[in-house]
């Protein structure tokens, strides 16, 4: 019914604005829309019937976005129509009307974060056929400003839905506004978090004593003694690999391709740099490598001469590359099979292995080309993966598989009876099978001596093995303390331990295990809660850059906020349901549910005398808090968004909400008279608001960029002082504008660093810092909050670098912690400045 009186309204006012209609889109029939559509249904045969179908749904869709498009150019005649009355009865007085509209073109933007791209190709066609829709339609976002009898008046327009808000009382022109960047600037201070759960090689220790780790764009040197953080930043996605070189300063760094804002693809790359300085020294394969690079590895035998790269490209190509020049020495196609690792011969830099699904190939690099054999596991039983391998110091290698075994392999003549017509020459054969593991030998690493460590993943042990393979010493890893000689252990619960064989291991990094989004900043103190679909959440220390306590919760945790009295932090969960916890104990001290959809958003009013929980079910719930934050009882309940909730704050005077839904409504409560809705928005103009965290609203109208879709901005946060405001978009970056914001265009300071979609900021108590959590990339920054003139170093940090060293012995393997939970293990050993291998299932 409602498409056919827009259809009937539209044919109506099109005679009277036939400009603006057409320059929209054409009209059509609902007629002639049923009428094609039965005919597309009964003229295709049943051969392309699903294709038909298919098509039809893009055509579907297209239609509806011009219908939409239609609905928004009817609403604008319609208040030129009412502008045109009031010109009309105005005749004894001077009214001044001014219609101004600010096109903003629509853009097709696709997320960068790589782990979105479309691969399937139908998913690819249905893509382009969106894509056509929206091309279709003139505008997706625009603003029309108007002057009133009683006021102004701001209209924004998001994919075709007017959204109105009022100018404040103390704005006297509008248009004669300006807006400056802000004096403040972000510069990045810490970086919580380690990618461990589907990595490998991703784990070493400097000369300088410092580990040198990545997450999400950022690759972490973090100096284990001093508890600092330097962090190299030249990487434009997600860091997928990392090696050092046998001097032990370069570093050499492949990242992920990913997609612009336009959606235009980037190339992926590797990077070769001064740990030191942290200036680029080369890069590496531009223009060469496809979808990302899985694996680098150094040459040792010629001091580094070669730097070995595969891509994540269907045929894993491999490619030899000079590290001085930066040229490729040459490439070839490796296997359609999954590659986990490569390495060159320390002895010799013209052998090469690599590693993954079901093979382990032997190449040769010869006259400028590559040779391979495959080994041959002959009477053994091949595993479904060959995990990791090390070589030996009698120049074996040695491999872990899923299969929870160490193969030994050599080189032998071929046996044609055992082997076949097909065995020429030297072949690699299994020489030695040895049980280590129950489930996967996840790293292997090579000591001084010919000890051998290595690290299982369900049994969570590190085993030492002697020259022969006979075991020595085992560990489980667990909580502890920290003496003696030290190895240090990446795990796949995206944690790293320091600790001992005698003593255990404690975690000196830790983070998050799946998307994140609920973020809350303590009123008083330099702490922050973070939870997630892991189900954990986490209490962590700004001052001190540590983790403080975590549990586990039975569903995840989507969003929190904390008392006003800092004693007690509610979280709400993903069904519903809402826990309050005590800080000092760490128990749950209360559990309510609300509806049974997932809850948005917890805000406790200022005086904390209410708390307001923002669910899926369309509904705001209002509770008195007595007790110091431990009681609660249901106070009323805000009806009446027709979608979800996604953000709302409290007023100064606690008594009313401003709230924004999936719909992009704003709506304003009377709390104090009973959870009512105001009918006139225009009341609540010059309202002060205790925090801002809605996306919309008259204050930060001019976050929104060119071709946002309405769902681009997830969060946003006010500082304290009332004088920025940060934005988390959905394309890894954080934004900081001047506050407040209400003109559209913006201009702002931009900061990268996540690899996935921002999805809450947060400011510190004092407004010293700033969080900024990601989504699939598990990683918080920590971005220290620079007014002009404070800081020569920008966005980004270049601090010295550190002298001191650690002594004793050093690891990486998988394995959970008390704090995150048990995970599958990994191990790797090496002496300073040399790799701590990390592999991910």
């Amino acid at each position: 019914m409602e498409l056919d009186i827009g259809y009937h309204w539209l044919s109506l006012f099109s005679t009277i604005f036939k400009n603006d209609l057409t320059a929209c889109g054409s009209i059509l029939s609902p007629d002639l829309l049923s009428w094609s559509v039965c005919t597309d249904d009964v003229s295709g045969s049943s051969a392309e019937y699903p294709d038909r179908v298919f098509m039809m749904e893009g055509r579907l869709q297209a239609q509806e976005d011009e219908i939409m498009l239609l609905k928004s150019s009817l609403a604008d005649a319609l208040r030129r129509l009412r502008l045109h009355d009031h010109v009309c009865v105005c005749v004894c007085g001077t009214l001044h009307i001014n219609p101004l509209m600010l096109p903003i073109h629509s853009l097709s933007r696709a997320r960068r974060n790589s782990e979105k791209l479309v691969k399937d190709p139908q998913e690819k066609t249905k893509k382009l056929l969106d894509k056509k829709a929206a091309s279709s339609s003139c505008l997706t976002l625009f603003f029309t400003l108007s002057h009133w009898l009683t006021g102004q008046s701001i209209k924004m327009f998001i994919r075709g839905r007017p959204i109105t808000m009022y100018v404040p009382s103390n704005i006297q022109n509008y248009e004669d506004l300006r807006m400056e960047p802000p004096v403040e600037k972000l510069e990045l201070d810490w970086v919580y978090g380690y990618r461990g759960r589907d990595c490998r090689a991703n784990l070493y220790l400097l000369s300088s004593g410092e580990a040198v780790y990545f997450i999400a764009c950022v690759v972490v040197l973090y100096h284990i003694n001093n508890r600092t953080q330097r962090h190299y930043r030249k990487h434009t996605d997600c860091v997928r690999c990392l090696t050092i070189h046998p001097d032990k300063v370069r570093v050499a760094s492949g990242q992920t391709a990913g997609v612009d804002k336009d959606g235009k693809p980037l190339q992926p790359y590797v990077h070769i740099w001064d740990s030191s300085t942290l200036i680029t020294l080369q890069q590496i394969g531009l223009g060469t490598f496809e979808r990302g690079v899985g694996s680098v590895a150094f040459s040792f035998a010629d001091a580094g001469a070669f730097l070995c790269v595969i891509d994540d490209s269907n045929e894993h190509m491999l490619s030899v590359w000079d590290c001085a020049k930066g040229t490729k020495h040459t490439e070839v196609k490796s296997t359609n099979e999954a590659v986990f690792a490569v390495e060159f011969n320390p002895s010799d830099s013209t052998n090469i292995i690599t590693c993954g699904k079901s093979h382990i190939y032997f190449w040769t690099l010869s006259a400028g080309s590559l040779t391979k054999k495959q080994g041959i596991f002959g009477k053994y039983k091949k595993p479904k993966f060959i995990q990791c391998f090390v070589f030996s110091l009698t120049g074996d290698v040695l491999t872990g598989d899923s299969e929870g075994n160490i193969l030994t392999w050599g080189k032998s003549p071929g046996d044609v009876k055992t082997l076949g017509k097909g065995a020429k020459g030297n072949t690699f054969q299994i020489m030695r099978q040895t049980r280590a593991h129950d489930g996967s030998v996840f790293t292997l690493c090579m000591l001084q001596g010919g000890a051998l460590l290595s690290g299982g993943g369900k049994d969570r042990k590190i085993i030492r093995w002697s020259a022969d393979l006979a075991p020595e010493r085992e560990c489980e890893v667990k909580d502890a303390y920290v003496n003696g000689e030290e190895l240090l252990v990446g795990t796949t619960r995206n944690a790293i331990l320091r600790g001992t064989f005698s003593d255990g291991f404690v975690a000196i990094v830790q983070g998050h295990v799946d998307e994140m989004w609920g973020l809350a900043t303590h009123p008083s103190q330099d702490v922050f809660l973070t939870c997630g679909h892991d189900r954990q959440v986490c209490v962590w220390n700004t001052a001190e850059h540590k983790l403080d306590w975590c549990t586990t919760l039975e569903e995840y945790g989507l969003c929190a906020d904390f008392c006003p009295n800092g004693a007690v932090v509610s979280v709400g969960l993903s069904t519903g349901r809402w826990l309050v916890l005590d800080l000092q104990t760490k128990e749950v001290i209360s559990d309510y549910t609300d509806g049974n959809e997932q809850l948005s958003v917890m805000r406790y009013s200022p005086d904390g005398s209410f708390l307001a929980v923002g669910s899926h079910d369309n509904f705001i719930y209002v509770y008195n808090v007595t007790e110091c934050g431990r009681r609660y009882s249901r106070y009323g309940k805000c009806n009446g968004h027709s979608s979800f909730i996604t953000h709302l704050d409290w007023s100064k005077d606690g008594k009313y909400i401003m709230s924004n839904s999936g719909d992009y409504e704003i709506l304003y409560w009377d709390v104090a008279g009973g959870c009512k809705l105001l009918r006139n928005r225009y009341e609540s103009k010059d309202r002060e608001w205790a925090s801002y965290t809605c996306v919309l609203g008259f204050h930060v109208m001019g976050v929104w960029l060119e071709g946002s879709d309405g769902t681009d901005i997830n969060a946003l946060c006010r500082s304290h002082s009332e004088r920025v405001v940060a934005v988390a978009d959905d394309f890894c970056k954080v934004h900081l504008f001047q506050y407040p914001c209400p003109k559209p265009k913006a201009p702002n300071h931009s900061y990268e660093g996540h690899g996935s979609h921002v999805t809450n900021v947060r400011f510190t108590h004092c407004d010293s810092h700033l969080l900024s959590m990601g989504g699939k990339d598990t990683c918080i920054l920590q971005w220290e909050v620079k007014r002009a003139g404070t800081s020569d170093g920008g966005d980004r940090l270049h601090s010295a670098s550190f002298t001191s060293y650690i002594h004793g012995k050093t690891m990486s393997m998988g394995g959970g912690t008390a704090h995150v939970g048990r995970g599958k293990d990994r191990v790797i050993e090496r002496q300073k400045g040399e790799t701590f291998l990390q592999s991910g299932e």
